[in-house]
């Protein structure tokens, strides 16, 4: 992780986490989870001072994770000079109220931690937007349960967003701000979709690249197109998507598009508020899930990511599994197959063989050619513009020439009046 804090003056937290026989996979907290929570707290700008992982059958309905058991985290808060709890669980606005009382500091969920961190991160007026939406949704069925989280003045971890005079007014205001949000970003997205319908026009593949938080996206795309965008070992470093245009091959230009990083218990309210850029999974000819392959928990996070991919792109869309990183372990240690590459976004190894994997997962057979049309065939022409990328038309005395890189069918169609292939 990057940065050193001043462990007196930032945010100092018990992380706490409840793992009960009654909660599934999403709902429940192990000590990768914490591990991940801490990864996440060092990264809003706070330090963990100390965790606790509880075990029951079910939450307690009052204090979630039974009276005796938070009867020692506040003691731990004190020993410590905590500054609040966080909590890996999703707490409802009860249990949020009552553990604030028993322990005499705020106390958010993992959901609110990395809302936090969102709210920092974004960057560009979609960004905001997405994250501001994500916020009011989050907020609005707690208001009742927010007490000292609520009322703390002067920021912090937890108090980034809509602020204070917004929070208290009243849930028609805030159901008005969502809608007008919500507005915004479909502005947005209808954008997107015209953007989109250009690309579709011009035969430009789209190509995303999708990966747990933190396995190296960014890298990985300043490494092909030179975007320049900040690529720091941090959870969530990216929240605003970019893309660029990248040649794969002669025969080949694609659209690379990088997204934000998934993460285990991804709060509901930022997939839904980040439709507007998760749509690109949507809409994409092939996905670059970037793997970290040195990472501890490699299995589970390609699992998160399988998941989401199943749950945002498009059925039957390719993926290519890149494991990254890989210069840090032992090739034993990377699965071969038709669909892997092994790489090194940072070292610059794989680059190659991952061009090669894009075009023979999307272009198989497409072909740069030059084709000279005879002028009773000047339909075809518009034809070209609308499912070939074009790129010259020249009306000369032997006919329209024209240079495209064509898919199999209309390269099958217009076989016999190509004069070069490129």
């Amino acid at each position: 992780m990057e940065g050193n804090f001043d462990k007196v003056a930032q945010e100092r937290a018990v992380l706490v986490g409840l793992n009960a026989d009654c909660f599934t996979a999403q709902q429940t907290a192990t000590e990768q989870t914490l591990e991940e929570l801490d990864a996440l707290l060092e990264t809003a700008g706070g330090f963990c001072t100390a965790k606790v992982l509880q075990n029951r059958h079910t939450p307690d309905s009052h204090s979630f994770i039974g009276e005796g058991k938070a009867l020692e985290v506040k003691m731990l808060v004190e020993a410590t000079e905590s500054t609040m709890v966080i909590f890996d669980n999703e707490l409802s606005p009860g249990h949020i109220r009552a553990l604030e009382e028993i322990f005499g500091v705020p106390v958010l969920d993992r959901s609110a931690l990395i809302l936090d961190i969102f709210a920092q991160r974004a960057k560009t007026r979609e960004g905001r937007l997405q994250v501001e939406l994500a916020q009011y949704q989050y907020l609005l069925p707690r208001l009742s349960g927010m007490g000292k989280s609520l009322s703390r003045q002067g920021g912090g971890i937890g108090t980034r967003g809509p602020g204070e005079t917004k929070l208290e007014s009243d849930r028609r205001h805030i159901r008005e701000r969502i809608h007008r949000l919500q507005s915004e970003l479909e502005q947005v997205r209808q954008v997107r979709g015209v953007q989109r319908e250009r690309r579709i026009k011009n035969s430009v593949p789209v190509v995303a690249i999708v990966g747990y938080t933190n396995a190296g996206k960014s890298t990985l795309l300043n490494r092909l197109t030179g975007a320049g965008i900040p690529a720091n070992n941090r959870l969530f470093d990216t929240l605003d998507t970019t893309s660029r245009q990248l040649r794969v091959s002669d025969n080949l230009d694609v659209i690379l598009s990088d997204t934000v990083g998934f993460i285990a218990k991804l709060p509901h309210h930022l997939v839904n508020a980040f439709r507007a850029t998760l749509e690109e999974l949507e809409y994409a000819d092939l996905l670059l899930h970037v793997i970290d392959s040195a990472d501890p928990d490699r299995q589970e996070h390609i699992a998160v990511v399988d998941s989401l991919i199943g749950k945002l792109a498009k059925p039957g869309t390719p993926v290519l599994r890149c494991f990254n990183k890989a210069d840090l372990v032992s090739r034993e240690d990377i699965p071969v197959g038709e669909d892997v590459v092994r790489m090194s976004a940072g070292t610059g190894e794989g680059m190659e063989d991952l061009l090669k994997a894009i075009e023979n997962a999307l272009g198989h057979s497409r072909h740069h050619v030059v084709v000279t049309l005879p002028y009773s065939m000047g339909g075809m022409v518009e034809t070209l513009h609308t499912s070939a990328q074009v790129i010259n038309v020249d009306y000369t005395g032997d006919g329209i020439v024209v240079e495209a890189v064509l898919d199999p069918i209309l390269y099958g169609k217009l076989k016999e009046y190509v004069t070069k292939e490129c």
